[in-house]
């Protein structure tokens, strides 16, 4: 495992001394572990997001072709 060093205010040092009951270092270690998972859950559903994104596009360009060619048929006809 790495060890990381970080600073902080001696009013948060001295805070932290107070509640020498818990685990400063398990609770700093599990608050990464977790905000690294959310910031990378939110990465792969942006990439998701991205794809079908590029999918909807595709089929409201085919949507208004559609739309379109049958307007020009029905012009054709006479209908419209």
């Amino acid at each position: 495992m790495v060890s990381v060093t970080l600073s902080i205010p001696e009013e948060v040092k001295k805070k932290m001394e107070h509640f020498s009951e818990l685990n400063w270092s398990g609770f700093i270690r599990k608050a990464i572990m977790e905000k690294t998972k959310e910031l990378n859950w939110k990465e792969e559903m942006l990439k998701k997001l991205r794809n079908e994104e590029e999918l909807s596009d595709w089929a409201v360009k085919l949507q208004h072709k559609s739309r379109a060619n049958r307007s020009a048929e029905l012009k054709k006809k006479g209908l419209i």
